[in-house]
């Protein structure tokens, strides 16, 4: 049966097996166990290839050790294939992997013979190496470069004299590391192309995009040679550079300027000696944020080309619309330089601002008034000592509305009752007519701003004057608006019996009044301030003005003058 047949081959096969194992006989060839070997193996030993490598040397006839370069504490170095390594080491290298682990069983006639070797190897010795490769090169070997992964954008790449910095971690080909600028949280920077890097890091970081990383595998022969670097990096090690381009630039570099958005109707720009407010995000060429003035929910605030900001800023914030949005790209010479600043911006570090401007003006600036609507037959504008009613809207120069009036406001103009640039605003106005103006912080709300208002802004009203009331001059109640009647006090004297009561006196201004030959001070009580008038030409308080009275005031008033004018 099928049954009986696979057991008899099995019989077999142990009989076979424990024949071979009692009755060996003479090694004819080299025996190879690669007992360990790694998962990816991306080159292999051949003839002429150098190798670093770990041994333990046995012999195979009791075990005893004869020789290891893991007790030397140096690996071994040597060429493949060309006589260098006795004939069975020669063989037994071929295809092996970085980190493979195999055992090499070598017949005399393949190691040292009848005769042995300098008392250490007796004659006809059958050899056992366990041997760890470590590393494999060839003088034909070139720098290898294998991209991770590249930004999706990339308007420049690295050349030969830019200045670099980059993080990286640097291991041997078995995977053993052996430095890392990220342990020291400190990127590596330096010139490239300048004889400052190892040969292969040189060619290695060329042509390269801030935010790429790339693997840079450098042969010995352009690393560190046949002396290796301190206690790291031994001798005629290949090494392995995980690279992340954190920044170029070049000492040649102008500032960078990409416009991202202007609005329309820009009809003035930036210039020396304004005064900017402006928003900003701050970035290095990574992407990774410095600063931002989002986050203190206040914009930068400085005079433009004076030297407050730095030398790239300050040129970059030339011709600039309210409004507009550009992206500026600074290098470290026109920015911080080598030292940077403490924590915050590294040294020689390439600076990214995406700026945003808020408003900006000069300290010479006026008032800047704009009619938008104007009735006809306009004949009556607004002037110092009148009383106005308006409604406005009030914003800053990107649109943020601070005030909003629907209903009508008062003010009496030359009272100091509103701001200077807003009082400038509604002067000149007619009954109807409407108005944008803008007020530079000098007119407006300073330095220091007031309320929702940001210190040095500059505001922008929309306004229509929706009535006008003419005013009296300060420290007046009434005035002509003619020549006054001469003799005054039988025009007051409405019914000729020699002595004006307040009843009297009321009815002569409110004639004078309804007739426009007078007025009295907008905005007040009109009874009140006629009584007021009442009583200060009513010498002895009878309730009563007589001619005498009104004389007498007359000529305290022009006495007064006669004074004055002295």
């Amino acid at each position: 049966s099928p049954r009986r047949q696979t057991d008899f081959l099995l019989i077999l096969f142990v009989l076979h097996v424990a024949a071979v194992t009692c009755t060996p006989g003479p090694l004819v060839d080299i025996v190879v166990d690669r007992y360990d070997i790694p998962k990816v193996c991306s080159r292999e030993v051949q003839t002429e290839d150098f190798v670093r490598y770990h041994f333990n040397g046995t012999f195979h006839e009791d075990g005893k050790k004869f020789d290891s370069s893991h007790d030397r504490g140096k690996a071994f170095i040597s060429q493949v294939g060309l006589g260098r390594l006795i004939t069975g080491m020669d063989r037994g290298l071929q295809g092996m992997c970085v980190n493979e682990r195999r055992r090499i069983t070598v017949p005399p006639h393949l190691a040292y013979g009848s005769v042995g070797t300098g008392g250490v190897i007796p004659p006809d010795a059958v050899l056992v190496f366990d041997v760890l490769l470590l590393d494999i090169w060839s003088a034909e070997d070139k720098v290898q470069i294998r991209t991770l992964s590249k930004p999706a954008s990339c308007n420049r790449t690295s050349v030969v004299s830019d200045y670099i910095r980059y993080h990286y971690n640097g291991t041997l080909l078995s995977g053993e590391a052996f430095d890392s600028s990220y342990s020291r949280n400190s990127t590596y920077d330096t010139y490239l192309g300048q004889g400052y890097l190892i040969k292969g890091m040189d060619e290695g970081l060329l042509g390269m995009c801030v935010g790429e990383k790339r693997i840079i595998i450098v042969p010995p022969f352009l690393a560190y040679g046949e002396n290796g670097s301190g206690t790291r990096i031994p001798p005629q090690a290949t090494l392995v550079f995980e690279v992340l381009l954190v920044d170029l630039f070049n000492p040649k570099d102008d500032l960078m300027v990409q416009v991202k958005e202007v609005p329309e109707g820009c009809t003035r720009r930036t210039k020396t000696g304004d005064y900017i407010r402006y928003h900003y995000n701050g970035t290095f060429q990574d992407g990774s944020p410095f600063d931002s003035s989002y986050q203190r929910n206040s914009t930068y605030n400085t005079y433009i080309g004076m030297g407050y900001v730095i030398r790239g800023i300050d040129k970059a914030l030339q011709g600039l619309c309210i409004g507009e949005k550009r992206r500026v790209i600074v290098p470290p010479h026109m920015a911080y330089g080598e030292e940077g600043v403490g924590d915050l911006i590294p040294g020689s570090a390439v600076l990214v601002f995406d700026i945003h401007v808020i408003d900006f003006h000069n300290p010479n600036d006026p008032v800047h008034i704009k009619v938008t609507h104007k009735p006809k037959g306009c004949s009556m504008k607004s002037e110092t000592d009148d009383l106005i009613q308006y409604r406005y809207n009030c914003s800053l120069m990107d649109g943020t509305l601070l005030d909003k009036l629907d209903s009508p406001s008062f003010t009496t103009l030359g009272t100091n009752g509103v701001i200077s640039g807003l009082e400038k605003g509604l002067s000149g106005m007619c009954e109807g007519e409407r108005r944008e103006v803008v007020v530079p912080p000098h007119w407006g709300h300073g330095e220091n701003g007031a309320g929702g208002v940001p210190g040095s802004a500059v505001l922008f009203f929309e306004l229509e004057l929706v009535e006008l009331q003419k005013g009296v001059p300060e420290g007046y109640m009434f005035v002509w608006l003619g020549d006054s009647p001469n003799p005054l006090f039988p025009a007051m004297d409405l019914n000729g019996d020699n002595e004006v009561p307040l009843e009297e006196f009321s009815e002569f201004l409110m004639l004078q009044i309804k007739e426009g030959k007078g007025r009295l001070r907008p905005g007040t009580d009109a009874d009140a301030v006629i009584k007021d008038m009442f009583n200060n030409q009513d010498r002895n308080e009878d309730g009563k003005i007589v001619v005498d009275e009104l004389k007498l005031k007359t000529d305290e008033q022009s006495e007064r003058m006669k004074r004055d004018e002295l």
